[in-house]
C-alpha cells in the first residue's frame, strides 16, 4: 500500500454518487471469523468441515449433519461483532451514496452494524436463520440451536414437516437466488464506482460484478490484503488490514 493508492481511492470514492460494494471474508477476519481456504482457514485446518458445506454430503450423511450442528453451536457460543471495517461502510449511507452492498459473507455483520436491509444482499445466505430443505420454513438459528443444547436432538428436524434442516446458506450443489444475483449484476452496470472489499474476487458468479462495472464505465476500487483476480482493472488497489485501511478510505464520508 502506498500513500498514492490511498489518496486515489479516497478521491475516487469521495467523488462518487452511486456506489456498489462487494465484500468478502477479509472484512470479517478482524471480527474473529476466519476465512475458508486461507492459511488459517476453516477448511484448511479441518478438511472434514468442508463436507458440511456440500449439499450432497449434508443430505446423505447424518454424521455430517450432527457435526454441522455442533459447529453451529460453537459458532454462536462465541459471538462475533462488527469491526471498524463494517462500521466504515455506513458512511456510504449518510448522505446516501450506496446503491447496493453485496456480501459473500454469511455472518450477518453488515446488517448487525446498521445497514438498511433493502440495500444489503447476502448472496450466499445467512447463518442467522435455519431453513427446512423440504417445506422451506425459516426459523431463527438460535431457536433451533436451543433444541441441540438441551439434548432434544443432535440433528433437529423441522417442527412442521419433520424434514432436514440446515443453515440458510448456499451450499455447494445449491443455486444462488436468481433474483438477488440479477439485482447485484444490474447494480454493477448502473454504478459509477464498484468498491470491492476483502475478497480475492475468485468466486463466481458474483465476482462478475467487477468486470461488468468496469465494462460499463465505472471506476473499480479494491481494498484487500493480497492480490485479487481483477487487480488489473482497478484504478486504486489498497492493501492491509481492512479494519485499518477502510476507515481511512471512507473516513471523510459522513459518520463512521
Amino acid at each position: 500500500m502506498t500513500d498514492d493508492e490511498v489518496d486515489r481511492a479516497v478521491e475516487v470514492v469521495g467523488g462518487a454518487s452511486r456506489i456498489a460494494v462487494l465484500t468478502g471474508a477479509g472484512i470479517s477476519t478482524d471480527s474473529g471469523i476466519p476465512d475458508f481456504r486461507g492459511p488459517n482457514g476453516i477448511w484448511t485446518k479441518d478438511p472434514k468441515a468442508e463436507k458440511a458445506s456440500d449439499i450432497r454430503h449434508y443430505l446423505a450423511d447424518p454424521e455430517v449433519r450432527q457435526r454441522a450442528w455442533q459447529l453451529r453451536v460453537a459458532w454462536f457460543d462465541a459471538p462475533r461483532h462488527p469491526n471498524a471495517g463494517h462500521r466504515a461502510l455506513l458512511a456510504l449511507e449518510d448522505p446516501p451514496r450506496l446503491d447496493i452492498l453485496v456480501t459473500q459473507n454469511v455472518d450477518g455483520l453488515h446488517l448487525e452494524v446498521g445497514h438498511s436491509p433493502d440495500r444489503v444482499i447476502e448472496i450466499h445466505g445467512t447463518v442467522r436463520e435455519v431453513e427446512c430443505l423440504s417445506c422451506g420454513l425459516r426459523t431463527p438459528t438460535e431457536d433451533v440451536l436451543a433444541r441441540v443444547r438441551c439434548g432434544e436432538s443432535v440433528d433437529p428436524p423441522c417442527v412442521v414437516c419433520d424434514g432436514i434442516q440446515k443453515s440458510a446458506t448456499v451450499s455447494f450443489g445449491q443455486s444462488l437466488d436468481h433474483v438477488a444475483l440479477r439485482r447485484s449484476l444490474d447494480a454493477a452496470r448502473a454504478c459509477d464506482v464498484l468498491l470491492a472489499v476483502g475478497s480475492t474476487l475468485a468466486v463466481g458468479p458474483i465476482n462478475a460484478m467487477v468486470p461488468i462495472a468496469f465494462d460499463a464505465g465505472a471506476s473499480v476500487v479494491i481494498v484487500n490484503d493480497g492480490p485479487t483476480d481483477y487487480d488489473d482493472v482497478a484504478v486504486a488497489k489498497v492493501g492491509g488490514s481492512i479494519s485499518d485501511v477502510l476507515p481511512t478510505v471512507l473516513g471523510g464520508l459522513g459518520n463512521t
